[in-house]
């Protein structure tokens, strides 16, 4: 039998030192993080309950807790564990785009977009939440204030691969096909595995 991969190994490595520490926090934590990353994110919640029962105001428990909630579709927990973390941490700047992000999911796009300003208060230059103001905006038909928020992600980050596809997607919303291909050029150079599947789904890749 093949010995085990390097992953598995580390795995292991971290699940016998959490044993070995029951209360040691930072053990426990390094523990659920892994197993977030390896989508088992049952475990991860079971560990992190305990955390944050050992102490309320763990703010990386709860914010990594509402991670593993919302990779579950668990969005109405996932959202809780985020508020309780901006509480604890007013300028988690993170927490707030995952927040804006699980409110606009559930159809929430008023607290999104109060959630996204407040980050973007603490953070003028946060290009993750204008790229979401930019999803939130043409969710509700907004396009022009759309188009705004991604310009200006885009004019902080020009090279940035989500505020391009962000523009991607505004394009698409407005049948704008001249402006689409546009932006899969540039996805092409800066993403090419994101281009290849935008352009699977619009465009003759051989073209």
């Amino acid at each position: 039998m093949a010995g085990k991969s390097g992953s598995m190994q580390e795995m292991d490595k971290l699940e016998e030192a959490a044993r070995n520490e029951p209360d040691n926090a930072e053990r426990q934590y390094e523990l659920a993080m892994a197993y977030i990353n390896s989508a088992r994110y049952g475990q991860a919640v079971g560990i992190l309950d305990r955390l944050i029962e050992g102490d309320r105001r763990h703010v990386n428990a709860l914010y990594s807790r509402g991670v593993a909630h919302m990779s579950t579709g668990n969005y109405r927990q996932a959202g809780q564990d985020f508020l309780r973390a901006v509480a604890v941490d007013r300028g988690f700047l993170h927490a707030y785009k995952n927040l804006g992000f699980v409110q606009l999911t559930m159809g929430k796009e008023d607290a999104a977009i109060s959630t996204l300003e407040k980050a973007l208060e603490i953070d003028p230059c946060y290009v993750d939440a204008y790229c979401l103001l930019g999803d939130v905006y043409i969710d509700i038909g907004e396009y022009e204030k759309a188009r705004a928020m991604i310009e200006k992600a885009l004019e902080l980050e020009p090279d940035g691969v989500e505020p391009h596809c962000k523009m991607a997607m505004y394009c698409l919303s407005r049948g704008d096909f001249k402006g689409l291909r546009e932006e899969h050029m540039i996805l092409k150079r800066l993403d090419p595995s994101l281009a290849s599947q935008i352009g699977g789904l619009f465009f003759d890749e051989n073209e």
